[in-house]
């Protein structure tokens, strides 16, 4: 009986609590993480809660540096985790490549202005008015794109038409809401799957921008949390890797 009751208890105990993760990642990641996440709780069910939050990887390193309550960082610049190792925000040990961004000259659907047929030129059509691109200050896309600019020699004369977006994912939205005519966005949001069908886009050449290689790191503070190793292994895994070639990365052993 004494045995029974015991089994009993046991059945009926509350599960164990699980930690909170949260993710400061770069804004091109919006639609490949989410869809990364979904395959990794399937694939790893627990009681953990995974929060995501979405920016500029410059605001998030400026952010790290103050001790804002981040346990992985997802940059679109490898570069700023990096730092943070060196500067011991963030464990070394733990730093890592996931991928290498690609950049896209992006108009809508309805748009008179094809890409696909004008390539770089589309910022020069009579019809544009506004340019979206990231803001290079902060935002490893914008820096993409304004070099970009200036290797295929437009730069000079579309630069007074630049609009300015905080971050990668508004730079899109400026172009969908109309607020540019077109954009330079990252090919990883013109491939998510909502996005796909509502525009035409051209992918700039690698060769007209410094190599946009994006990586990670783990706080200090959670260097040895294991549910926090487990996501990043994971991110690193053939799947992961695979998920995120679904979006347009690819890994710096393979420039295609």
């Amino acid at each position: 009986m004494l045995i029974a009751s015991a089994a009993l208890s046991a059945c009926h105990r509350a599960p164990t609590p699980g930690v909170t993760i949260t993710v400061a990642a770069a804004a091109d990641l919006q639609f490949a993480l989410e869809d990364i996440l979904r395959d990794y709780r399937r694939r790893h069910p627990s009681n953990d809660d995974i929060r995501v939050v979405y920016g500029s990887s410059g605001n998030f390193y400026t952010q790290l540096r103050s001790q804002a309550p981040f346990d992985l960082f997802l940059s679109a610049d490898v570069e700023y985790p990096r730092r943070l190792a060196a500067e011991g925000f963030a464990a070394p040990e733990t730093l890592f490549t996931y991928g290498v961004g690609r950049i896209v000259v992006w108009a809508p659907a309805s748009s008179p202005v094809d890409p696909t047929r004008l390539g770089m030129g589309a910022l020069e059509d009579p019809s544009v008015r506004h340019i979206a691109i990231a803001n290079p200050e902060h935002a490893p896309y914008g820096r993409a794109a304004a070099a970009a600019m200036k290797s295929l020699g437009v730069y000079d004369r579309v630069s007074g038409k630049l609009v300015l977006g905080e971050n990668i994912a508004q730079t899109l939205q400026f172009v969908q809401s109309g607020s540019a005519e077109v954009g330079i966005v990252a090919l990883s949001l013109a491939l998510a799957p909502s996005v796909r069908s509502q525009g035409r886009y051209w992918e700039v050449p690698l060769t007209a921008y410094p190599t946009i290689e994006q990586g990670g790191v783990i706080v200090t503070r959670a260097r040895r949390s294991r549910p926090v190793l487990d996501l990043r292994d994971y991110l690193m895994s053939p799947a992961g890797k695979d998920r995120l070639k679904q979006f347009g990365f690819y890994s710096p052993q393979d420039k295609k």
